[in-house]
């Protein structure tokens, strides 16, 4: 591989552990959206709640001048919970009895497939610098490229989650807004997606520049 080949694939490879890093940020953390109620009377506090994959939290935090609930970053009497059908012991029934529990299954498992594909192409990479063999980063592109897919299918899948909740008589939740988590998943799938193609691109072999050219006169592949 070439030289400037090399600095395209290097910087396609920063891009995509970029994408990594948030993918599992998002994975791990519980900030995808952000719930609030609807204030039927003037209390002083409220609580507000924010979920991700795996758990809700709830909040009790004042409210601000305009008698709404305030930002959830406010301090306040925080209580979080692991989803039941994840924990048995925890108690999430609100979120159990307002939401689909495929829904919420159906998110995180496709974002476990995700951080599989992130592993088997970091693995061909790893592979592909230790012995030379370049031709192991196009299968760590196309796992690369499904893992950015699977993000996506998975904020897909968290936002009908979300709809389901507001939409439900059953809660009180009726104003909500995507959080810094559902940003991480939506610029992980850009990141993973868009390098896994290019790192595609990049590593294929030269093809031939002249029409008497044959690609087994291409330069070689280590």
């Amino acid at each position: 591989m070439s030289q400037t080949k090399t600095l395209k694939v290097r910087v396609t490879l920063f891009c995509i552990l970029a994408g990594i890093v948030l993918a599992m940020t998002a994975v791990v953390t519980d900030h995808w959206a952000v719930l609030s109620p609807h204030m039927e009377h003037h209390n002083t506090t409220c609580e507000a709640a924010h979920f991700g994959l795996w758990r809700i939290c709830t909040k009790r935090i004042p409210m601000d001048d305009s008698k709404t609930c305030g930002p959830i970053t406010l301090p306040g009497e925080k209580n979080c919970s692991y989803f039941r059908h994840f924990n048995p012991g925890e108690s999430s029934e609100i979120f159990e009895f307002t939401t689909q529990k495929e829904y919420s299954i159906s998110a995180a498992a496709i974002a476990i497939f995700s951080l599989g594909f992130v592993i088997l192409g970091s693995l061909c990479v790893l592979l592909s610098f230790g012995k030379k063999r370049d031709y192991l980063l196009r299968p760590a592109s196309m796992f690369y490229a499904f893992a950015g897919l699977c993000i996506l299918v998975s904020v897909e899948v968290m936002r009908q989650s979300v709809k389901r909740m507001i939409d439900s008589e059953d809660t009180v939740w009726i104003e909500y807004y995507y959080s810094w988590s559902f940003a991480c998943a939506c610029a992980a799938f850009v990141l993973l997606f868009l390098g896994g193609l290019a790192l595609l691109l990049f590593s294929l072999p030269r093809m031939p520049q002249n029409p008497w050219e044959s690609c087994m006169d291409a330069e070689p592949e280590h």
